[in-house]
């Protein structure tokens, strides 16, 4: 390895030297003269902007649902009407070494630089106490660098001119805490109904936990396990800061803090959906400014519509007390554009006895055979039809992981023989669909579902192929939107609950257009509607007057339940609107033996559909160009051929003999064969006498069912 000259070594030292001296009198000089010069003078508390509420607002922009407010409900205190279990709780979990630090702490600076370094983009913010105040007094919420640096700057210019008490005074006084409380002072009024020098260690702990993301912990939306582990984890720190014995930390995670927060008392329409768009819009714009920017957004909500929806499920529960079942939701979407019509998430968002303020429409629930529609499409999408043949009988599947082999039964316990995909899909069977998704790929069928909009399913190993009856967990809303696509001709518009933003002055802030994207081909949309609203397929396990009968009016409909009854449902969908319906218990108990999606889902979606269709001229589906379908064996038939076996001797013997002679001791076997022995004049390949079967060389070919197949010869 060469040597460099020592003369050389020490010019390059110098150099480098220089360079930092310049460097580092560059950083001074620029936070010098930011200090001096462009950074606000701490005194200006007082000269900050007025926040102003927010307001969101039904799809006509008049009728408005709720109002953020900002200032309006901040109610400052003083130092002494601050309980210390309030400063501690809250520095232990938002700044443990705030009595230490000027204002900015440098490692927690460096350890989210790190962070933000590694993602390309910035993740975390490392600040402080001061610098979170500095932030919502004199500066954005924009994740910028320039931000960060003003931030830290104008944070060790405050704590030379505040003691620490008064930063945690004005803090505490200052921040949102949720629910319109600004300021601890209104979020004890609010969530305890009393005065913030009344709180306890775990009320303490309890609100020191919602600055970080208040809408997501709220206690009023659906995160509330992630609340309490957060107060616990604020517990445990105050503990681990000396702060509490551990006495104290026994007593205080043994109350149920969030039995002791009162009802919401704001007035709120729709809240289920409303919290649904405030979570949006805080993961955009953050909770600071969402509360106190003066924006007016126009969401997707149609008020009748969620009136009348609203009204249906609340009858439709208390019909249903009758199958065990206390709750119910329905999600209502545009096909056309995406817009959320109608969401209501439970029978009563304020019950807080059943859990009301979940919303069960994004939440994952298992989907019973309302999720068969998407194998049978992947299915046609590969070149099998409505009208290809499908054998249901006695079907082993083989080894379904759990050590055992999979033999499922259909919902009526029979074997319906040779049939239709159209007849196989409209009646819900369940050994056809297997057979279907198997044909059509557990991961390409998720696939298609993801590209319709279903958002879950994204641990695929734990799918088989009971995925096609229920296996996976899936959002009611997201099988709205994913239907939606059906009646849209295979196009897809991203769901849409926010239709435009705008700030107080009427300037635009946010406009999400129509976002449409073709995920299917037409024909393969038009064949699900074609098969899901063809009532006389369905009839024959339906009836022919089930609720999914609508006449002369085109209507197509899928049940679904799953397994002991813990899930019922109908999605549904007219050219104009899609909507789905659950209905269940919150706490996941079954309901009563019988109540399936036809009986207690079905009734609710017809009775929202009723209303919604009132008035409106009829629409119909497109229909699948059947013209492109060699029609020339459509009279084909076939029948059924039993023939019996003496299982000792393995010789054919007469059926009267079989009758006559011990079951135990007679074979059959049953082929379906063209009747009359006719034979299709039509070419091979012809799409009606073909057969949904896989390749001779599968393993799963041996076991496609206990009935054979005399395919005719060409």
């Amino acid at each position: 390895m060469p040597r460099f000259p020592a003369h050389i070594l020490k010019q390059l030292a110098l150099g480098i030297f220089d360079a930092l001296l310049i460097v580092s009198g560059g950083l001074i000089l620029s936070f010098i003269l930011v200090y001096r010069y462009a950074a606000p003078p701490a005194a200006n508390l007082a000269d900050r902007p007025v926040a102003e509420t927010s307001i969101i607002y039904d799809r006509t922009g008049t009728h408005e649902l709720y109002r953020i407010h900002g200032e309006e409900n901040r109610r400052i205190i003083s130092h002494d009407q601050i309980p210390d279990v309030m400063r501690e709780a809250t520095v232990a979990i938002e700044d443990s070494s705030f009595y230490s630090h000027p204002g900015v702490n440098i490692f927690s600076m460096f350890r989210a630089l790190r962070t933000n370094l590694q993602h390309n983009d910035i993740r975390q913010g490392g600040s402080t106490i001061t610098q979170q105040l500095v932030r919502a007094v004199f500066l954005s919420r924009e994740k910028t660098l320039k931000r960060k640096f003003l931030e830290a700057i104008i944070a060790i210019k405050m704590e030379r001119h505040y003691s620490k008490d008064q930063i945690l005074d004005m803090y505490l006084n200052e921040i949102p805490y949720g629910s319109n409380a600004y300021g601890v002072e209104s979020a004890t009024l609010t969530y305890f109904g009393k005065s913030a020098k009344d709180l306890t260690l775990p009320e303490a702990a309890f609100l020191a936990a919602l600055p970080k993301a208040t809408t997501y912990y709220s206690p009023y939306n659906t995160h509330q396990d992630e609340l309490k582990a957060r107060q616990q984890d604020v517990i445990r720190k105050m503990n681990k800061l000396g702060m509490i014995d551990s006495a104290q930390v026994e007593s205080a995670l043994s109350v149920d803090v969030l039995a002791e927060v009162r009802p919401l008392s704001e007035p709120i329409i729709a809240p289920h959906f409303v919290f649904y768009v405030i979570d949006q819009l805080e993961q955009k714009y953050g909770t600071g400014f969402l509360e106190t920017g003066g924006l007016r957004v126009t969401t997707s909500i149609d008020l009748d519509l969620q009136s009348k929806a609203e009204e249906v499920v609340r009858a439709g529960v208390e019909r249903n007390y009758a199958y065990g079942a206390s709750n119910a939701a329905l999600s209502a979407v545009d096909p056309r554009t995406g817009d959320v019509l109608a969401m209501v998430g439970s029978k009563d968002f304020f019950d807080k006895k059943n859990d009301g303020e979940v919303n069960v429409t994004t939440s994952e629930r298992q989907p019973g055979s309302s999720f068969k529609p998407f194998a049978y499409a992947r299915a046609f999408e590969l070149g099998y039809q409505p009208e290809t043949l499908i054998l249901d009988a006695p079907t082993d599947f083989g080894p379904d992981g759990s050590g055992r082999d999979y033999v499922p039964r259909n919902y009526d316990g029979k074997f319906h023989g040779l049939l239709t995909m159209r007849q196989a899909l409209s009646q819900s069977l369940n050994i056809p669909a297997i057979k279907t998704l198997y044909l059509a790929g557990i991961d390409a069928t998720i696939d298609l579902a993801h590209r319709m909009g279903i958002t879950t399913l994204n641990d695929r190993k734990r799918y088989g192929l009971s995925l096609v009856i229920g296996g996976g967990e899936v959002k009611p809303l997201d099988m709205a939107a994913a239907f939606s696509v059906f009646a849209n001709d295979g196009v897809r518009n991203p769901v849409r609950p926010i239709l435009g933003i705008t700030d107080s002055a009427g300037n635009i802030v946010f406009d999400p257009g129509l976002n449409p994207e073709r995920v299917m081909d037409a024909e393969i949309a038009r064949k699900i509607d074609s098969v899901l609203s063809d009532n006389d397929a369905r009839a024959p396990i339906f009836g022919k007057n089930s609720p999914l009968n609508f006449g002369t009016q085109t209507v197509a409909a899928k049940t679904g339940t799953t397994q002991e009854f813990r899930d019922a449902w109908t999605i549904g969908f007219s050219p104009s609107i899609a909507v789905s319906v659950w209905t269940g218990n919150n706490d996941n108990r079954p309901m009563k033996g019988g109540a399936d999606g036809v009986f207690v889902a079905a009734p609710i979606w017809r009775a929202f559909m009723d209303k919604f269709l009132a008035g409106k001229p009829e629409e119909h589906f497109i229909a699948y160009e059947t013209s492109k379908l060699k029609s020339s064996s459509q009279g084909l038939q076939f029948e059924k051929k039993v023939t019996y076996y003496n299982n000792k001797t393995g010789k054919k013997i007469s059926e009267s003999k079989a009758k006559k002679t011990d079951p135990a001791k007679v074979d059959q076997k049953i082929e379906f064969v063209p009747k009359n022995g006719s034979s299709p004049s039509a070419p091979a390949g012809d799409i009606q006498t073909s057969y949904a079967v896989p390749n001779p060389t599968d393993p799963m070919f041996g076991r496609w069912g206990g009935y054979s197949l005399t395919v005719p010869k060409k």
